[in-house]
């Protein structure tokens, strides 16, 4: 004979049990459906101070790609090159204006407005590499000084971040072979930013274009030689079939990096995940980019010399002893604008603490590629 009590537990049993095995198979039909996102697609115009071919704008699209794939799909990007909107140099003004929502450039393409722009690329060289110059701009002291220059002294409605520390641009291209400083007195020659002032000191009268702008301006006369920024790009140029002769090393630009720049208005109304993966997105690029540069860069390097008859040759050293006693007149008088001396001393002082650990601990890396490659290197 049952209870009533026992025939209450039984219920109550059967209750839960059915109750767990409802619960069971809801749990696996959240886990089997995909997880899709409802919210709506977020589309940003970014224009680019690159031409579409260029590794620069492959670059670029590293950027948008991971950023892509990070939200999910709820971000996309309209990526478009140098010109689809505006040139080249105006794409932090249009970013400020609204006219589009992003640009992938670098700061010395503004540094007419302030020439402290060239500080977050293309900045003296006081003994740190890129690398270490990128971790500066990364610095508590180094956001909010080019937050600073942007926002509070030049008023632009633009946040940005910085990604890809460049390999050491070469001198350039020229018609002989650049042997001593007095080689170089006179050359009409291309550069950007700060290095503008650097080569002027030396007696270069001295030209500012877009990549787009350099073989045309060398095969009219415009310019005599030039510097862009790497192997790759100035092959795609097409720099060898108007010189013969490639000096690389140099301190004219020796840190350089990509400056991503949004409209203020436009990234402070985005949601707070998006924001993130735009800004951290920017680091995953770095590694990305950086890969790609070293791939590239020295397999046209060795196409330049093997292929196409290019004499490369190393930057003597007192050319570069030339181009630091350049540099001195110049921060001399630059340091006069209370700002620009602010940025250059928080650099000088990252600059003495990190470059004295790098320079002392990194390991002799020519001795052995020489162990490794005897006589390959026949250059400085």
């Amino acid at each position: 004979m049952t209870s009533k009590t026992d025939t209450k537990s039984v219920s109550r049993r059967r209750f839960l049990k059915g109750s767990a095995i409802a619960a069971g198979t809801a749990a696996v039909g959240t886990v089997a459906m995909p997880n899709v996102s409802r919210a709506e697609t977020i589309t940003l115009k970014m224009q680019s101070s690159w031409g579409a071919s260029d590794i620069f704008q492959e670059m670029a699209k590293q950027y948008t790609d991971r950023c892509e794939a990070m939200s999910g799909n709820r971000l996309k990007f309209d990526l478009l090159p140098a010109g689809a909107v505006v040139k080249a140099f105006q794409v932090q003004d249009a970013c400020s204006d609204g006219v589009i929502d992003a640009a992938h450039t670098v700061s010395a393409y503004w540094y007419g407005k302030n020439k402290a722009a060239s500080l977050f690329g293309t900045g003296p060289v006081l003994g740190c590499d890129a690398t270490q110059m990128l971790a500066w701009i990364q610095s508590k002291d180094g956001r909010e000084l080019y937050r600073e220059l942007t926002q509070d002294i030049l008023g632009l409605d633009v946040v940005g971040f910085f990604a890809m520390p460049m390999p050491t641009q070469p001198l350039g291209w020229f018609k002989k072979e650049i042997k001593t400083a007095e080689d170089m007195n006179g050359v009409k020659y291309r550069t950007v930013g700060l290095a503008t002032d650097i080569m002027q000191g030396m007696g270069l009268a001295v030209t500012q274009l877009p990549g787009g702008e350099i073989v045309p301006a060398l095969e009219r006369g415009v310019i005599d030689a030039f510097e862009f920024n790497n192997p790759t790009s100035d092959r795609q140029f097409g720099a060898q079939n108007v010189s013969k002769h490639y000096m690389l090393g140099s301190y004219h630009q020796a840190a350089e990096f990509f400056e991503i720049i949004f409209s203020k208005k436009k990234f402070d109304g985005l949601p707070q995940e998006i924001k993130a993966i735009l800004e951290y997105g920017a680091e995953a690029a770095n590694t990305a980019n950086y890969a790609l540069a070293l791939d590239r860069y020295s397999a046209d390097l060795q196409g330049l010399m093997n292929e196409d008859g290019v004499t490369v040759a190393r930057t003597p050293k007192a050319v570069m002893e030339a181009q630091l006693k350049s540099w001195d007149k110049v921060l001399e008088k630059l340091e006069q604008d209370a700002f620009f001396k602010k940025v250059v001393d928080s650099q000088r002082k990252w600059s003495e603490r990190v470059a004295f650990y790098y320079l002392m601990n990194a390991a002799d890396y020519r001795l052995a590629y020489e162990h490794y490659f005897p006589n390959k290197l026949k250059m400085g």
